[in-house]
Order: C-alpha cells, then structure tokens, then sequence
C-alpha cells in the first residue's frame, strides 16, 4: 500500500511540474525508471495507482489531476461534516478509531449528528479509559472499525470534512478508508486550528476555544461532544472569515492553511531536483543565500520542506523569503556533509545559526594554576557553548591532572558529601558544573582519539565508476582524491602533527557520526583508530 501512496504522490509532482496532464507513456517512464514504455504498457503500469487515487483521473491516454469536489462552493450553501475520532494510541499506523462523532452542518445550522463506538479488537490501554471515560466493556458490542466508518461516510456523504487539527484525524480515516474503498478522500478539508490561529491568534486548544467562545458543549474527550463544541466554533470562525472577504469553502481552506501549506505554492522551486547526495542552498531575490542543507536525497529533502507543516522558525522564515534553490550533486552523504561544513564556514547563512560556528568555539587551557576559558586553540576544545566550557572549568579548580575524566570521580565523592550534609544550594552548582565537565570530557576524549587516527574512507564519486577517497590524518581530513576505475586506494598517509583548529574539529566529529553508522556505499579501507582511554 505504501509503496502506491508514493507512486501517487510522485505521479502528482509530476502533472504539477508539467504544469497539466502527462501522457502515459512519460508518467510510466518517470515512475519505473523504463527506457521505454508503449502506451499500453504505461497505463496498465499506472492504472492501479490512478484508480486508487482520487486525485487523479485518465484523460484518454493522459493522465490528469482531478479538480476538487466542494472548493467552490458559497460558505452559506456548503454542507460540512464536523467530526471527531477517538482513538487507542497516538499513531495512526499503531493504533485504532475507537469512537466517531459527528455533526452535520447546512445552510450555516446543525441538522443531524452522529455517534458509534468502534470495537478496535485489542484492549484499551490505561490512560486512554482515564482520559475518555471508555472501558473495553463498553466496546465488546460495538461494530467493528471498518463498519463504524463506513456508516459515518453514509453520515457524511459529500460533505466538507471539519476537524480540530484535521491532520490527526485524517490520518486515521483516510488509512481505514484507504482499506474500504481502496482510495483516499480527496475533498477538502477544513483545520479548525489552523483558521483559528489566522483568525483570532493566541493558544487554540479545543478547550480554551470554547471558553472564549461560550460554546453550548464543552470538550470532554468524547466523539460527539468534541464534534458539537467545534461545529460551533466553526460557525463562529466563518462568521469572522466572512468579515475578512471569504466567500466559499476554498477560503476558507486558504485561511486555515498553516504557513508551511502556503509555501506549498513554491514547491516547483525544488521540482528536478535529482535522487542523489548533494548539497542544496537556499536563495532570496538578492541572490543571497538564506540557509545551507546536505541531502542523502536531493529530490525526497527538497520535497519535505513543502510538505511539513512544522519547521523552526529560521528556516520558516527562509522559506518565506525563498525565491531559487541551488543543489550540487555529490557522490556520496559524506563529501555532501564536508561540501555542507565549507559551505557554512565561509558563507554563514543566517538561517543556519544553530549550525557550527567555529568563530564562537572556545578551549580550556590551563593558566597557572588555573583552569581558564580560552579562544587560543588547545587539546582540551574546542568546545560549541561558552556557557558549559565555564561551568567545566570551574568543577577542573584545583586539578593538576592531564585527563579531563579523571577530576569526575573525586567531584562526584564531593558532590554525594553536599548532598549529606544538606547543603543543596552548593549541591545543586556543582551538579551542573559536572553535568557540563561530563559532556566536554566526552567530547574532548573523542576528538583526541580522532586527531591520532590515520583513515581511508572511500566513497563512490559523482562520474559513474570513479570513487572519491578521504584521508583522514593529522586532526583533519587532509586531502580528497579522485580515484579512476581500478585505481589501487592510498595506503600510506602522511604523519602530520595534530591540528587543533575549530574548522578541522568539525570535520572529525562528522567523519566520526559516519564511522559510529556507515551508510552501505562507505568503505574504510584502511584504519589506525587508537583505542579510547581508560
């Protein structure tokens, strides 16, 4: 099944970036990788994927995208069916529908409601009896899931489908009607959260939703009650979207849109991007670059941008701004990952701060007697946050000793002789100075081990057949060569002395994430990793 919700998904990118139908023959060869494919061919290929897809529909031998039912409709004329599900688990793909509630909605008043348990054939865990006041007694004579969903699409017909955050409940309904009907509903769909955060902002819970607007039921964690206390605010929320110029049920999906779905509109900005490694780079209508990515997958990453609903708001803000998206193919994750730290170095995209930055690490160093935070490089660094490198310094006050991990022992001793004592204040510091000297230790400890290494890592390079070698040496990854086919890999790396810098730091905590999990193209073909220290 999953595998169809791909082929569809990528069959609908396709007619989006063509900008209308596509013939059969070219979706087949799009899709299946095929040299060549006759029509008839193409459309028995296709044929399973556009039947169980209400998105798509065959215009003769092409295939097209088919319009949506209900978008414009006048808000006064449509028919809505607000529900709600309950349900045993968070996950649609774990868990099951073990309530509905619905009430339906036309002409702009109620006119019928809906209610069924559904029996989810497997116990009710603790909390969610605790939370719903539903027992598994109460769920023994209930129909079955696929029974109580078929009902409420009788119940709902052709209705514009309301919910409060719809994209929970859809996820629940379309998988059980997926398994009906073999399609998935393609109407549009109303998020009460989403318009109410365009509308009236602040928190927009079910709850305080229906404090602040005096609802007749209240939201209790039940299906219909639930259902019953969103029709209302949803009737108080077109009545505020029509003040705004809304007209029809298109805008008022457009008001409800969150504001990653509005930047669903530039998605054709990442449209060709190629199934490779790469590096992609984000740009403004200055030709500035907003933000710096790596991908194992160019095309899958580029597309998850316009999907996600939730990003951090530097990158939100980026998308924002973005008017053209750079990518450069590479041959494998680790050099897209190396291109990707080069890249943030010299550039330092602002969407990007929570990246490396070399400029900010700092290092301790022992100044006489003292244990100080430098920006001068040391073995002990270089370390990402002031903050921690002084908490750490402050637990070292007194030690004379070469190995960070070896003052935690007598900290720790200290620390249980605080705690005896009950002097908790004191306690509590130097909790947290420890907490931090553990995390630099660990770190430090890493880093050394990484700068008395001599690797050879080898990858597959962008030309077909050739190979890229990494030769990691000296606290840094000193050079990258190209290897031709048959080429023997290097075997003996230079002896350098060991490098400090922040910038070659970064680069040996990468090379490590990809030594910790190798992806299956990367090879180690020769290593001197020196051992941890006890």
């Amino acid at each position: 099944m999953q595998l169809r919700l791909d082929a569809a998904d990528r069959l609908v990118e396709l007619i989006e970036e063509r900008r209308g139908p596509v013939p059969a023959d070219e979706a087949a060869r799009a899709l299946f990788a095929l040299a060549s494919a006759p029509v008839a061919l193409a459309r028995s290929l296709l044929e399973e994927t556009v039947r169980a897809d209400a998105r798509l529909v065959w215009r003769g031998d092409l295939v097209a995208l088919a319009a949506a039912a209900g978008g414009e409709l006048p808000l006064d004329a449509a028919r809505f069916v607000v529900f709600d599900l309950e349900t045993t688990g968070l996950s649609a793909g774990l868990a099951q529908i073990c309530e509905i509630g619905a009430v339906r909605i036309e002409a702009l008043l109620q006119t019928g409601s809906f209610e069924t348990l559904a029996n989810p054939g497997r116990p009710l865990q603790r909390v969610v009896s605790a939370l719903t006041g539903i027992e598994d007694r109460d769920l023994r004579r209930a129909p079955a899931v696929p029974a109580a969903v078929r009902a409420f699409l009788h119940f709902g017909g052709d209705g514009v489908l309301v919910a409060h955050n719809a994209r929970f409940d859809m996820a629940f309904l379309d998988r059980e009607v997926e398994r009906l009907t073999g399609q998935r509903l393609a109407g549009p769909v109303v998020d009460t959260v989403g318009l109410a955060r365009r509308l009236v902002g602040g928190r927009c819970s079910l709850a305080e939703l229906s404090f602040r607007f005096g609802t007749a039921t209240r939201p209790c964690h039940r299906a219909l009650p639930d259902a019953e206390a969103t029709g209302e605010i949803l009737l108080r929320l077109i009545g505020l979207a029509q003040e705004r110029g809304a007209e029809t049920v298109a805008d008022l999906c457009e008001l409800a849109a969150t504001k990653a779905r509005r930047i669903h509109g530039k998605r054709s900005l990442a449209f060709g991007a190629p199934e490779r490694p790469g590096v992609y780079l984000f740009r403004d209508a200055q030709d500035q670059v907003l933000y710096v990515g790596r991908a194992r997958d160019l095309r899958a990453r580029l597309r998850s941008y316009f999907r996600s609903e939730r990003q951090r708001p530097a990158v939100e803000a980026a998308l924002g701004a973005l008017e053209r998206i750079e990518w450069r193919v590479l041959g494998s994750e680790l050099e897209a990952g190396l291109e990707e730290l080069r890249l943030l170095h010299e550039l330092r995209p602002a969407a990007n701060a929570r990246s490396a930055r070399p400029d900010r690490y700092v290092y301790l160093r022992r100044k006489g007697d003292r244990i100080v935070v430098s920006s001068q490089p040391s073995p002990w660094g270089p370390i990402a946050g002031r903050r921690q490198a002084e908490l750490a310094a402050r637990a070292l006050a007194g030690f004379t000793g070469a190995e960070l991990c070896a003052a935690l022992p007598s900290l720790r001793l200290k620390l249980a002789r605080l705690s005896r004592d009950l002097r908790y204040e004191d306690a509590a510091r130097l909790r947290d100075r420890i907490a931090a000297l553990e995390v630099v230790a660990t770190r430090v400890e890493r880093l050394e081990r990484l700068r008395r290494a001599r690797l050879v890592l080898v990858a597959p390079a962008v030309e077909p057949g050739f190979r890229r070698a990494f030769l990691v040496t000296g606290g840094r990854v000193a050079s990258i060569r190209t290897l031709a086919p048959h080429e023997p890999v290097p075997s003996v790396l230079p002896a350098l002395e060991p490098s400090y810098e922040p910038e070659h730091a970064d680069e040996l905590l990468l090379v490590d994430r990809f030594l910790r999990r190798p992806p299956p193209e990367l090879e180690v073909a020769a290593s001197r990793l020196a051992p941890p220290t006890a």
